[in-house]
């Protein structure tokens, strides 16, 4: 029975991390393209979303997917240093 409730709040968890990392992700693309002077949140937006991917990717066991997260939080940091 613990198995199933452990697994049942890490698919909840995976589920919200999914999502919430996805639109954050598609808001940053948006402000990026936009070109209206809102990288900064942008690449601020893309921080959040790859650590919520990143979070998902250790749940879910998916090495590949966190190392990839790790590039679009490098990725992030330079755009927070290159625009701040």
């Amino acid at each position: 029975m613990t198995d199933q409730i452990t697994a049942r709040n890490r698919r909840g968890l995976t589920t919200v991390f999914e999502i919430t990392g996805s639109v954050l992700a598609m808001a940053y693309a948006l402000l990026i393209a936009s070109n209206t002077g809102a990288e900064l949140l942008g690449f601020a937006l893309l921080l959040l979303s790859s650590g919520l991917f990143a979070a998902w990717a250790v749940i879910d066991r998916r090495w590949t997917f966190l190392l990839l997260q790790g590039f679009y939080a490098a990725s992030a940091i330079i755009g927070l240093i290159r625009w701040a």
